[in-house]
């Protein structure tokens, strides 16, 4: 099994690198983030890979951090969805907001990301939001957005994307209790700037 790889980026396309290790380039689909974060050919990088085996095929996925690579894994183990339709997910949002859309049982924010529909939504909630909920959202930012899903959700379902909210949620004043409603009407005031 291939953990990681550690090479200079010989080559980059709208979903992949090609990364020379000691003169052998392996070829990883990755999500955007990672290629927006290391897309740089010359670089070197540090990523760590999911091989995934079919009978007619061997495909290597990279990730940046092994808690991205801990939900990809976490993703692909539910019957039905694929490792093209988890790397999908974790380029439509960061790994901490799947977990969080995942363990707050969002479906709305789950259905912005191509590929996933309510009954998808539906089954990754069911069989992961206990184990997504307790594991993953483990670091400060993952509670933070934990604490802050319902804003999100909220936003979501008015029609505001994924990143959009996000960030509006991230302005919010740090230490302050807020409510629901005031929390809402702040980040509508930062998404109307």
């Amino acid at each position: 099994m291939i953990a990681s790889l550690t090479g200079i980026i010989d080559a980059v396309s709208k979903d992949s690198l090609i990364v020379n290790v000691n003169g052998v380039g392996f070829k990883l689909s990755v999500p955007t983030g990672v290629l927006s974060e290391f897309g740089a050919v010359g670089r070197e990088v540090k990523l760590y890979t999911h091989l995934h085996v079919r009978e007619d095929d061997l495909s290597l996925f990279g990730f940046g951090s092994l808690d991205e690579l801990r939900l990809f894994e976490t993703l692909i183990s539910v019957s039905g969805l694929g490792p093209k339709t988890a790397m999908a997910m974790l380029s439509a949002m960061s790994a901490d907001q799947v977990a969080m859309a995942i363990a707050s049982g969002s479906v709305e924010m789950l259905t912005t990301i191509p590929g996933i529909g309510k009954k998808t939504a539906d089954r990754l909630i069911l069989e992961l939001k206990d184990k997504v909920g307790g594991v993953m959202i483990s670091s400060p930012a993952g509670r933070a957005a934990q604490e802050n899903a319902d804003v999100v959700s909220a936003l979501v379902s008015l029609g505001y994307s994924v990143q959009e909210t996000s960030r509006a949620v991230n302005a919010l004043p740090a230490g302050k209790k807020l409510t629901l409603e005031e929390k809402i009407k702040l980040t509508l005031q930062y998404l109307g700037k």
